[in-house]
């Protein structure tokens, strides 16, 4: 009996090696590679063209026209999409076991259901169940077809059959096709299920929206080419042990990167929030020392962010440094020019920042709030009442813009904020009602200014 080959496969890139190596030899990363069958040979029609040939044009001969939009009737969900969907697109959402993917989606279908036919496959839960959640919701679920299948090809033959205008795949992991011989979730079968669906999508005009199980360090599991094959990458992210949930594009061809959905998890589904920024606050009684308010901006949306600091005596040779939600690695950076251009030391001190509300920032316009707040702790001085703060913090201690500084402002002087911290490139030329500027150019001028 012939031995069966096998291939070895990289989780991080797809790519394949004839023999194990502890190195994958294309992307670099250490200890990804498993072992799986080689597939068999290509068949004619699992490599047909994803749209008719045509001649080789000028890009100014094309008409260029913009993607209508079929919106799904959950506003945050639309806005991290761009409008809505787009025909033809295919869509990756991930997300933490239980954090409520399947909630939103089915959300959403039930309100697209009533202009446009849909179709949800439901590959980890039987019918019956989605029903049950479907009634636990109050959804008015009568227009939505509910296929119960992990196979590929009975799949592939739904879409062509039924033709829906939106379809969701819960989930990528759970699929296989009968060409190949390794098992469900495996790296050749997620790769080729994904594959296989895109290429009917752009054939066929359809909607596929793609559900993602993620690795323990929340990155979506599977190799990377699967984030590369489809147009839009969306992540789930929350605490399950909080109501709030929020939805993060990450890639968009059909909208902007970097847009924010805030939802809160109440017993009828997802609800969006209306003002995200009250999410993000603490309600103090008084003014607290080690708190500092920020105004950031995820894709469009500007957002106020409280930043907490707490500064205690170090009582180990090495102190700490530890952030939650911001870059741990400016950390460092951001308290080394705190004592190089400032004169405050905290060399012997224990330094923990904290992003409240379970939001990730990762731009450099929070490092003036996190400096302002270290500080605040440090001396025990709460900051004025009404202040709002943004602004990138240089190595030599010049304060630099941050982008979309007005729409910062306005953000912050609706919720009632009297006082802006800002850099000096970003004062605005005409005033704002109700907001006083302080605009400054260095670190030591912004801790003067305050003390």
């Amino acid at each position: 009996m012939a031995k069966s080959k096998t291939l070895y496969v990289c989780n991080e890139c797809g790519g394949t090696c004839a023999k194990w190596e502890g190195k994958c030899p294309h992307c670099g990363a250490w200890n990804t590679l498993t072992e799986s069958a080689a597939a068999p040979a290509a068949t004619a029609h699992r490599f047909a063209p994803l749209a008719q040939a045509s001649p080789v044009r000028s890009l100014s001969e094309i008409e260029a026209r913009e993607q209508p939009r079929q919106p799904t009737g959950v506003a945050e969900f639309d806005r991290v999409l761009g409008g809505g969907m787009v025909s033809g697109a295919v869509v990756l959402i991930g997300g933490d076991p239980g954090i409520g993917k399947s909630t939103l989606l089915l959300q959403a279908l039930a309100s697209l259901s009533k202009v446009v036919p849909v179709l949800y496959v439901t590959g980890e839960e039987s019918a019956e169940q989605v029903a049950l959640r479907a009634r636990r919701l109050e959804l008015s679920t009568g227009d939505v077809n509910v296929l119960a299948e992990i196979r590929l090809e009975a799949i592939v033959a739904a879409l062509t059959t039924q033709r829906p205008a939106v379809a969701v795949i819960d989930s990528i992991q759970t699929l296989y096709s009968g060409e190949l011989s390794a098992a469900p979730g495996s790296v050749s079968q997620v790769r080729e299920c994904a594959a296989q669906l895109t290429r009917i999508a752009k054939q066929t005009g359809i909607s596929i929206v793609l559900i993602g199980h993620v690795t323990k360090d929340g990155a979506l599991a599977g190799p990377r080419v699967l984030e590369h094959i489809v147009d839009t990458v969306l992540y789930f992210e929350g605490d399950t042990h909080s109501s709030f949930r929020l939805i993060r594009a990450f890639k968009n061809r059909f909208g902007a990167v970097n847009e924010l959905g805030v939802f809160a998890m109440t017993d009828r589904g997802l609800r969006g929030v209306a003002n995200p920024s009250a999410l993000f606050l603490s309600q103090h009684d008084s003014n607290v020392a080690g708190s500092c308010i920020m105004a950031t901006q995820e894709g469009t949306r500007p957002l106020l962010v409280e930043i907490q600091a707490l500064v205690d005596t170090a009582h180990a040779p090495n102190p700490r440094r530890l952030s939650v939600g911001l870059e741990s690695t400016r950390l460092a950076m951001l308290l080394a020019v705190l004592h190089r251009h400032a004169g405050v030391a905290t060399f012997d001190q224990d330094v923990f920042v904290n992003a409240v509300g379970g939001v990730k920032i990762a731009e450099p316009a929070a490092d003036l709030a996190v400096l302002l707040a270290v500080m605040s702790s440090l001396h025990n001085k709460p900051l004025p009442r009404g202040l709002v703060v943004f602004g990138e913090v240089g190595l030599v201690g010049e304060i630099r813009p941050a982008p979309r500084g007005q729409e910062r402002l306005k953000e912050a002087a609706k919720l009632g904020f009297n006082i802006a911290l800002i850099p000096k490139a970003n004062a605005p030329r005409q005033p704002i009602d109700g907001l006083e500027i302080w605009p400054v150019d260095r670190v030591d001028a912004a801790i003067g200014r305050l003390r």
